[in-house]
């Protein structure tokens, strides 16, 4: 009868080199909890088994989404437990959406003032003589001109309409 086979350990340095993470990041993820405590070996390095770089690995792809630690804490722990906490993880998915599409409308909103800005910073420079000042950054503390009030009322009916379609 053959014996069962030998768990192979890898310690910190090559868990952290194969996940390209740090030492101290695998630390950190064990204090956070999303990281199993590791075994010591007899001389006190830290070594971890073959299934913690998918942890790692699982936990960076999430860390990219806008999950938190605490948030992969929680659910990881649950899993580890045994439960099956899919319904919260998409639903903090999600609400990671919402908060990324909010942020694209607010992103729309500054390109157009920036494309609004240049327009009137070059329209500025063109009048403005060689070797003299246009005030440019000046003009941002300035009354929005019409064309930023024009692309800030668009912006407010868009998000009228969002609302109100909820």
């Amino acid at each position: 009868m053959n014996a069962p086979a030998k768990k192979i350990f890898m310690r910190a340095g090559s868990l952290a080199r194969e996940a390209s993470v740090s030492t101290d990041t695998l630390r950190h993820y064990e204090r956070k909890g999303v990281l199993p405590r590791p075994r010591r070996s007899p001389n006190g390095y830290r070594e971890y088994p073959p299934e913690a770089l998918a942890r790692v690995l699982l936990v960076r792809r999430a860390l990219a989404f806008g999950f938190t630690l605490d948030e992969l804490a929680r659910v990881l722990r649950a899993r580890d437990r045994g439960a099956a906490p899919c319904k919260e993880v998409r639903a903090l998915a999600a609400a990671k959406l919402a908060g990324v599409e909010a942020r694209l409308e607010e992103l729309t909103v500054l390109r157009d003032e920036l494309r609004a800005t240049l327009d009137a910073w070059d329209s500025r420079l063109s009048k403005t003589t060689k070797g003299a000042r246009a005030n440019l950054l000046e003009s941002l503390s300035a009354r929005p001109t019409e064309e930023h009030k024009d692309a800030s009322a668009h912006t407010w009916r868009r998000r009228k309409r969002k609302d109100e379609d909820e």
